[in-house]
């Protein structure tokens, strides 16, 4: 893999978003009102709006068979993202996700692992870590990801983490190695809650150990940015009329990230994180309305125009 920004690990997965009325009881059907094929998986979200947003960027996942010439893969190579380390499996499918939502913007996921199951057999790509300025890590196998964390951190990295859907998957004991071993952790409001509670500690405490960043995102609330030492830091939700919330975390990230890796301030990479997410919201699928990095930032500047 060639030199790049950024490194994203993780599940790049095709998603069935589907809109319902009421989810179903155990035993009954629900109808199923709208129903779309589209690109996904959180490293696949991350790595295509980073590199919408200007990084060069790298991304290895577990795919089938089924990815290679898929409209995903050329999509990938048609935005120059360095996908030649992917992890392709002959004999499983790639990744496939199922979301529903209904009219309250509740979701439930289904997610078929596929050929995710590959991870557990494949070694860290150590090369394109010591190519790359900086890890993120989301949703994927955590033995996979502690590794990856661990080499990219002991070689000074910049590693950031994010389980998303994936949180139920680490236990006690694989939370406080990846603690250990990165420096931004991401999550939205109940999963960073959930991280303190197995964790036995809150977010102050965590950020006195390793991280030096906690960003947790709060829907419709915006974000709040935990940095060691310093005050959090309050970013508003750029107004919008919301459609589809799924993927709006992934773009947050990607975005964040961004600009961190350009040496902007905190509270303008989360308002430029926050402006990036109001664009995904507002059609289907996660990576359906991605804006330009200019068109982004004209709209940042008009939200809040005291940081022209």
């Amino acid at each position: 893999m060639k030199n790049v920004d950024l490194l994203v690990l993780g599940h790049t997965a095709f998603d069935y978003i589907m809109e319902v009325k009421e989810f179903s009881k155990i035993n009954t059907s629900a109808i199923v009102e709208k129903m779309e094929m589209l690109h996904g998986g959180a490293a696949g979200n991350v790595a295509v709006v980073a590199s919408k947003m200007g990084l060069d960027v790298g991304l290895i996942s577990c795919v089938g068979n089924d990815f290679k010439d898929s409209d995903y893969e050329k999509e990938m190579l048609e935005a120059g993202i360095d996908i030649s380390d992917m992890i392709v499996s002959e004999k499983t499918k790639t990744p496939t996700a199922f979301v529903l939502t209904n009219p309250e913007d509740q979701q439930m996921f289904y997610f078929y692992w596929g050929a995710a199951e590959e991870y557990k057999n494949t070694d860290i790509p150590k090369d394109a870590i010591n190519n790359a300025r900086a890890v993120h890590l989301a949703t994927g196998d955590p033995e996979f990801n502690i590794k990856a964390g661990k080499y990219a951190y002991d070689n000074n990295k910049l590693v950031s983490f994010d389980p998303g859907q994936d949180l139920h998957l680490y236990s006690t004991k694989d939370l406080q190695k990846m603690v250990k071993n990165c420096n931004i952790l991401f999550g939205n409001e109940h999963e960073i809650e959930h991280i303190c509670d197995l964790l036995e500690k809150s977010v102050d405490e965590l950020l006195e150990e390793n991280l030096n960043m906690i960003v947790q995102t709060l829907g419709d609330k915006g974000s709040v940015i935990y940095v060691k030492n310093e005050e959090p830091v309050h970013i508003e939700v750029v107004p919008t009329k919301a459609v589809d919330p799924t993927g709006a975390g992934d773009s947050y990230r990607a975005a964040f990230l961004s600009l961190y890796l350009r040496d902007n301030d905190i509270k303008t990479c989360g308002r430029f994180a926050s402006t990036v997410s109001s664009y995904i919201v507002e059609t289907q699928g996660t990576q359906t309305n991605i804006p330009t990095a200019d068109q982004a930032l004209e709209k940042m500047n008009d939200t809040w125009p005291e940081i022209i």
